[in-house]
């Protein structure tokens, strides 16, 4: 995802890296998603297995 790499401006590749891991982690597990009615895209697919 691009947007945190806006947000920081990493300055190494490693730096970037981190970044780009830790926003994904934050996407799937902690975003929230109005088009999946307020859940985040783990708990949206926890949800639809069960």
């Amino acid at each position: 995802k691009t947007e945190k790499l806006y947000l920081v401006c990493p300055k190494t590749y490693e730096m970037a890296y981190r970044a780009i891991q830790e926003y994904i982690q934050f996407y799937n597990t902690e975003r929230f998603q109005e088009k999946l009615h307020g859940l985040s895209p783990i708990e949206y697919r926890e949800k639809a297995v069960a």
